[in-house]
Protein backbone atom coordinates (compact mmCIF):
# COMPACT_ATOMS: atom_id res chain seq x y z
CA UNK A 1 0.00 0.00 0.00
CA UNK A 2 1.26 3.23 -1.06
CA UNK A 3 0.46 6.25 1.34
CA UNK A 4 0.83 10.43 0.21
CA UNK A 5 3.48 11.50 2.19
CA UNK A 6 2.04 14.55 2.30
CA UNK A 7 -1.01 14.03 4.48
CA UNK A 8 -0.17 14.11 8.54
CA UNK A 9 -2.36 10.69 8.99
CA UNK A 10 -0.09 9.06 6.47
CA UNK A 11 2.96 10.06 8.63
CA UNK A 12 1.19 9.36 11.43
CA UNK A 13 -0.06 5.62 9.88
CA UNK A 14 3.83 5.20 8.99
CA UNK A 15 5.19 5.92 12.10
CA UNK A 16 2.62 3.19 13.87
CA UNK A 17 4.21 0.97 12.05
CA UNK A 18 7.74 1.76 12.62
CA UNK A 19 6.76 1.76 16.09
CA UNK A 20 5.41 -1.84 16.32
CA UNK A 21 7.93 -3.48 15.01
CA UNK A 22 7.07 -3.38 10.75
CA UNK A 23 8.48 -2.71 7.85
CA UNK A 24 7.82 0.35 6.21
CA UNK A 25 9.23 1.90 2.76
CA UNK A 26 10.36 5.56 3.27
CA UNK A 27 11.67 8.32 0.71
CA UNK A 28 15.12 10.03 1.31
CA UNK A 29 16.74 12.68 -0.66
CA UNK A 30 18.96 10.08 -1.97
CA UNK A 31 16.79 6.64 -2.83
CA UNK A 32 14.14 5.13 -1.09
CA UNK A 33 14.82 2.81 1.87
CA UNK A 34 13.70 -0.10 3.78
CA UNK A 35 13.10 1.46 7.18
CA UNK A 36 12.90 -0.50 10.72
CA UNK A 37 13.22 0.44 14.33
CA UNK A 38 16.97 0.00 14.47
CA UNK A 39 16.91 -0.31 18.42
CA UNK A 40 14.80 -3.37 17.22
CA UNK A 41 16.26 -6.39 16.55
CA UNK A 42 13.66 -8.67 15.69
CA UNK A 43 12.29 -6.01 13.11
CA UNK A 44 15.55 -5.19 11.44
CA UNK A 45 16.07 -8.74 10.56
CA UNK A 46 12.76 -8.66 8.49
CA UNK A 47 15.25 -6.09 6.47
CA UNK A 48 17.67 -8.67 5.77
CA UNK A 49 15.47 -11.37 5.09
CA UNK A 50 13.33 -9.10 2.48
CA UNK A 51 16.48 -7.65 0.81
CA UNK A 52 17.70 -10.92 1.07
CA UNK A 53 21.05 -9.47 2.17
CA UNK A 54 23.55 -10.86 4.65
CA UNK A 55 23.05 -10.14 7.89
CA UNK A 56 27.10 -9.27 8.54
CA UNK A 57 25.86 -6.07 6.42
CA UNK A 58 25.64 -2.81 8.16
CA UNK A 59 22.74 -0.60 8.05
CA UNK A 60 22.66 3.31 7.85
CA UNK A 61 20.46 4.63 11.00
CA UNK A 62 18.12 7.46 10.05
CA UNK A 63 17.81 10.26 12.81
CA UNK A 64 15.76 13.28 13.19
CA UNK A 65 18.77 15.33 13.56
CA UNK A 66 21.55 16.03 15.22
CA UNK A 67 20.25 14.91 19.00
CA UNK A 68 19.85 11.53 17.88
CA UNK A 69 23.86 10.89 17.46
CA UNK A 70 24.04 10.55 21.78
CA UNK A 71 21.80 7.52 21.21
CA UNK A 72 24.11 5.53 19.31
CA UNK A 73 27.43 6.86 19.42
CA UNK A 74 29.91 7.23 22.07
CA UNK A 75 32.48 9.66 20.87
CA UNK A 76 32.14 12.10 17.72
CA UNK A 77 35.87 13.41 16.44
CA UNK A 78 35.99 17.10 16.13
CA UNK A 79 35.86 16.83 12.57
CA UNK A 80 33.15 14.65 12.53
CA UNK A 81 30.96 17.65 14.23
CA UNK A 82 32.92 19.62 11.55
CA UNK A 83 30.76 17.57 8.77
CA UNK A 84 27.42 17.06 10.68
CA UNK A 85 28.00 20.95 10.90
CA UNK A 86 28.15 21.38 7.41
CA UNK A 87 26.23 18.98 6.08
CA UNK A 88 23.11 17.78 7.92
CA UNK A 89 20.62 17.29 7.02
CA UNK A 90 21.88 15.99 4.12
CA UNK A 91 22.92 13.21 2.02
CA UNK A 92 26.16 12.24 4.61
CA UNK A 93 26.30 9.05 6.36
CA UNK A 94 28.84 8.86 9.28
CA UNK A 95 30.67 6.24 10.54
CA UNK A 96 31.21 6.94 14.00
CA UNK A 97 32.15 4.68 17.11
CA UNK A 98 29.25 2.83 18.85
CA UNK A 99 27.47 2.47 22.01
CA UNK A 100 27.71 -0.98 23.73
CA UNK A 101 24.34 -2.49 23.14
CA UNK A 102 22.65 -0.28 20.76
CA UNK A 103 21.44 -1.27 17.03
CA UNK A 104 23.58 -4.72 17.70
CA UNK A 105 21.39 -6.36 14.51
CA UNK A 106 21.49 -2.87 12.16
CA UNK A 107 25.21 -2.34 12.42
CA UNK A 108 25.95 -6.13 11.66
CA UNK A 109 27.53 -6.52 15.32
CA UNK A 110 30.50 -4.02 14.57
CA UNK A 111 31.50 -1.44 16.74
CA UNK A 112 30.82 1.20 14.97
CA UNK A 113 27.30 2.62 13.49
CA UNK A 114 26.41 4.77 10.33
CA UNK A 115 24.15 7.50 10.89
CA UNK A 116 22.41 9.65 8.65
CA UNK A 117 19.85 12.87 9.31
CA UNK A 118 18.11 13.28 6.00
CA UNK A 119 16.86 16.28 4.50
CA UNK A 120 13.61 15.00 2.72
CA UNK A 121 10.79 16.84 4.58
CA UNK A 122 8.56 13.84 4.62
CA UNK A 123 11.56 11.28 6.64
CA UNK A 124 12.14 14.07 8.38
CA UNK A 125 8.47 14.60 9.19
CA UNK A 126 8.37 10.90 10.28
CA UNK A 127 11.68 10.59 12.04
CA UNK A 128 10.17 13.49 14.10
CA UNK A 129 7.05 11.63 14.78
CA UNK A 130 8.62 8.31 15.50
CA UNK A 131 10.93 10.30 18.09
CA UNK A 132 8.04 11.91 19.91
CA UNK A 133 6.58 10.76 23.87
CA UNK A 134 3.25 9.28 24.25
CA UNK A 135 1.18 6.41 25.01
CA UNK A 136 1.09 3.21 23.04
CA UNK A 137 -2.50 3.67 22.29
CA UNK A 138 -1.68 6.76 20.25
CA UNK A 139 1.57 5.81 18.76
CA UNK A 140 1.86 2.45 18.74
CA UNK A 141 4.72 1.68 20.69
CA UNK A 142 7.70 3.52 22.30
CA UNK A 143 9.59 5.90 20.62
CA UNK A 144 11.94 5.14 18.01
CA UNK A 145 15.07 7.23 18.22
CA UNK A 146 16.61 5.92 14.74
CA UNK A 147 15.37 4.57 11.78
CA UNK A 148 17.09 1.90 10.09
CA UNK A 149 17.09 1.99 6.32
CA UNK A 150 18.96 0.29 3.39
CA UNK A 151 17.60 1.08 -0.16
CA UNK A 152 14.40 -0.65 -0.42
CA UNK A 153 15.11 -3.17 -3.24
CA UNK A 154 16.59 -6.65 -3.17
CA UNK A 155 19.99 -7.17 -2.07
CA UNK A 156 22.84 -6.31 -5.35
CA UNK A 157 20.20 -4.66 -7.40
CA UNK A 158 19.46 -0.77 -8.88
CA UNK A 159 17.98 1.24 -6.09
CA UNK A 160 14.41 2.34 -5.96
CA UNK A 161 14.23 6.07 -6.52
CA UNK A 162 10.19 6.50 -6.57
CA UNK A 163 7.34 5.10 -4.68
CA UNK A 164 6.70 2.80 -7.48
CA UNK A 165 9.77 1.46 -7.73
CA UNK A 166 9.70 -0.16 -3.90
CA UNK A 167 6.52 -1.78 -4.66
CA UNK A 168 7.29 -3.58 -8.30
CA UNK A 169 10.66 -4.58 -6.12
CA UNK A 170 9.27 -5.79 -3.06
CA UNK A 171 5.34 -6.43 -3.02
CA UNK A 172 1.86 -4.32 -3.05
CA UNK A 173 1.54 -5.57 0.45
CA UNK A 174 4.00 -3.39 1.71
CA UNK A 175 3.68 -0.19 3.07
CA UNK A 176 5.15 2.74 1.29
CA UNK A 177 5.20 6.47 2.23
CA UNK A 178 5.55 8.10 -0.92
CA UNK A 179 7.78 11.47 -1.03
CA UNK A 180 7.95 11.79 -4.61
CA UNK A 181 10.67 11.18 -7.13
CA UNK A 182 14.34 11.41 -5.02
CA UNK A 183 16.03 14.90 -5.63
CA UNK A 184 19.80 13.44 -5.26
CA UNK A 185 19.33 9.82 -6.84
CA UNK A 186 21.69 8.37 -5.54
CA UNK A 187 22.69 6.87 -1.90
CA UNK A 188 24.99 8.83 0.14
CA UNK A 189 28.40 9.94 0.82
CA UNK A 190 30.03 7.77 3.45
CA UNK A 191 32.75 8.86 5.73
CA UNK A 192 34.52 6.60 8.11
CA UNK A 193 35.38 8.73 11.43
CA UNK A 194 36.82 6.19 13.52
CA UNK A 195 40.45 6.36 12.67
CA UNK A 196 41.45 9.63 13.45
CA UNK A 197 40.65 10.87 10.14
CA UNK A 198 38.03 11.08 7.57
CA UNK A 199 37.97 8.02 5.34
CA UNK A 200 35.75 8.21 2.16
CA UNK A 201 34.49 4.76 2.05
CA UNK A 202 31.13 5.83 -0.81
CA UNK A 203 31.37 9.08 -2.93
CA UNK A 204 27.81 10.91 -3.34
CA UNK A 205 26.63 14.03 -3.84
CA UNK A 206 28.91 15.27 -1.39
CA UNK A 207 32.26 15.52 -2.77
CA UNK A 208 36.06 15.17 -1.66
CA UNK A 209 36.72 18.60 -2.08
CA UNK A 210 33.21 19.82 -0.09
CA UNK A 211 34.39 17.25 2.78
CA UNK A 212 37.97 18.83 3.25
CA UNK A 213 36.94 22.03 3.42
CA UNK A 214 34.38 21.42 5.51
CA UNK A 215 36.80 19.96 8.44
CA UNK A 216 39.97 20.92 7.24
CA UNK A 217 41.23 17.83 6.10
CA UNK A 218 41.91 16.08 2.98
CA UNK A 219 39.70 12.27 3.05
CA UNK A 220 41.63 9.48 2.37
CA UNK A 221 40.10 6.70 0.38
CA UNK A 222 39.74 3.19 1.84
CA UNK A 223 42.24 1.95 -0.35
CA UNK A 224 44.95 4.13 1.64
CA UNK A 225 43.95 1.94 4.47
CA UNK A 226 45.40 -1.24 5.94
CA UNK A 227 42.81 -3.84 6.25
CA UNK A 228 40.06 -3.54 8.97
CA UNK A 229 38.55 -0.59 7.54
CA UNK A 230 34.72 -1.03 9.41
CA UNK A 231 32.41 -2.35 6.87
CA UNK A 232 29.92 -0.45 4.96
CA UNK A 233 26.43 -0.35 2.84
CA UNK A 234 27.19 -0.14 -1.15
CA UNK A 235 30.77 -0.75 -1.40
CA UNK A 236 31.01 -4.26 -2.39
CA UNK A 237 32.69 -4.67 -5.73
CA UNK A 238 29.95 -5.67 -7.72
CA UNK A 239 26.55 -3.77 -7.01
CA UNK A 240 23.46 -1.52 -7.85
CA UNK A 241 22.61 -3.69 -11.17
CA UNK A 242 19.53 -4.12 -13.47
CA UNK A 243 19.01 -7.56 -15.13
CA UNK A 244 20.50 -6.66 -18.26
CA UNK A 245 24.51 -6.85 -18.38
CA UNK A 246 26.16 -3.16 -18.18
CA UNK A 247 28.99 -2.06 -20.27
CA UNK A 248 30.61 0.96 -19.98
CA UNK A 249 32.83 2.57 -22.81
CA UNK A 250 33.81 5.50 -24.14
CA UNK A 251 32.10 7.69 -27.18
CA UNK A 252 34.42 6.00 -29.67
CA UNK A 253 34.16 2.73 -28.50
CA UNK A 254 30.18 3.03 -28.36
CA UNK A 255 30.59 4.14 -31.96
CA UNK A 256 32.77 1.84 -33.51
CA UNK A 257 30.03 -1.29 -31.93
CA UNK A 258 27.14 0.88 -33.19
CA UNK A 259 28.73 0.61 -36.80
CA UNK A 260 29.92 -3.21 -36.81
CA UNK A 261 26.30 -3.88 -35.61
CA UNK A 262 24.68 -1.79 -38.27
CA UNK A 263 20.70 -2.45 -38.57
CA UNK A 264 20.38 -5.46 -37.54
CA UNK A 265 21.44 -4.44 -33.70
CA UNK A 266 18.53 -5.22 -30.83
CA UNK A 267 17.89 -6.01 -27.57
CA UNK A 268 20.60 -3.23 -26.46
CA UNK A 269 19.87 -0.17 -24.71
CA UNK A 270 22.73 3.01 -24.92
CA UNK A 271 23.04 5.74 -22.74
CA UNK A 272 25.91 8.51 -23.53
CA UNK A 273 26.29 11.80 -23.09
CA UNK A 274 27.41 12.02 -27.22
CA UNK A 275 25.73 12.25 -29.89
CA UNK A 276 25.96 8.66 -31.13
CA UNK A 277 24.47 7.27 -34.46
CA UNK A 278 22.99 4.04 -35.43
CA UNK A 279 21.05 2.17 -38.78
CA UNK A 280 19.10 0.25 -36.40
CA UNK A 281 15.31 1.32 -35.13
CA UNK A 282 15.61 -1.21 -32.56
CA UNK A 283 17.85 0.08 -30.58
CA UNK A 284 16.80 2.01 -27.05
CA UNK A 285 18.86 5.69 -26.99
CA UNK A 286 18.70 7.43 -23.95
CA UNK A 287 20.90 10.70 -23.52
CA UNK A 288 23.15 10.99 -20.43
CA UNK A 289 22.57 14.76 -18.91
CA UNK A 290 26.26 16.42 -19.31
CA UNK A 291 25.75 17.75 -15.85
CA UNK A 292 26.72 15.29 -13.01
CA UNK A 293 23.73 16.25 -10.72
CA UNK A 294 21.37 15.86 -13.14
CA UNK A 295 22.61 12.36 -14.21
CA UNK A 296 22.48 11.12 -10.36
CA UNK A 297 18.72 11.92 -10.17
CA UNK A 298 17.91 9.86 -13.00
CA UNK A 299 20.29 7.44 -13.18
CA UNK A 300 18.42 4.89 -11.43
CA UNK A 301 15.27 5.21 -13.00
CA UNK A 302 17.14 5.23 -16.38
CA UNK A 303 19.01 1.62 -15.71
CA UNK A 304 15.50 0.03 -14.27
CA UNK A 305 13.15 1.60 -17.31
CA UNK A 306 16.09 -0.08 -19.95
CA UNK A 307 14.85 -3.57 -17.74
CA UNK A 308 11.30 -2.80 -18.34
CA UNK A 309 11.93 -2.34 -22.07
CA UNK A 310 13.59 -6.29 -21.97
CA UNK A 311 16.81 -5.50 -23.29
CA UNK A 312 19.58 -7.99 -22.56
CA UNK A 313 22.68 -5.01 -23.07
CA UNK A 314 23.28 -1.77 -21.01
CA UNK A 315 25.69 0.39 -23.20
CA UNK A 316 26.87 3.34 -20.97
CA UNK A 317 29.50 5.97 -21.64
CA UNK A 318 32.04 5.97 -19.05
CA UNK A 319 31.24 9.35 -17.06
CA UNK A 320 34.11 11.94 -17.13
CA UNK A 321 37.07 11.12 -14.35
CA UNK A 322 36.50 14.49 -12.74
CA UNK A 323 35.67 15.03 -9.02
CA UNK A 324 31.76 16.05 -9.24
CA UNK A 325 31.41 13.07 -11.25
CA UNK A 326 32.73 10.10 -9.02
CA UNK A 327 29.22 9.50 -7.24
CA UNK A 328 27.78 8.07 -10.59
CA UNK A 329 31.00 6.81 -11.83
CA UNK A 330 31.15 4.64 -9.17
CA UNK A 331 27.65 3.24 -9.18
CA UNK A 332 27.83 2.33 -13.07
CA UNK A 333 31.19 0.73 -12.20
CA UNK A 334 29.85 -1.28 -9.54
CA UNK A 335 27.07 -2.19 -11.88
CA UNK A 336 29.14 -3.03 -14.73
CA UNK A 337 31.37 -5.65 -12.37
CA UNK A 338 27.87 -7.34 -11.37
Amino acid sequence: MILDGTRPESIAAAARALRSGALLGMPTETVYGLAADASNDAAVAQIFAAKGRPSDHPLIVHVADASGIAHFASEVPDFAQKLVDAFWPGPLTLILPRLPGVATAATGGQDSVGLRCPAHPVAHALLVACAAPGDAATHGGPPVWGVAAPSANRFGRVSPTTAQHVQDELGAELLVLDGGPCAVGIESTIVDCTRGVPVLLRPGAITRAQIAAACGIQPLSKEDLPAHTPRAPGTLQAHYAPTAKVRLMDARALQTALDLLGADAAHIAVYARSALHTRSSKLVMRRMPDDATATAQQLFAVLRSFDDQAVKLIWIETPPATPEWEGVRDRLQRAAAA
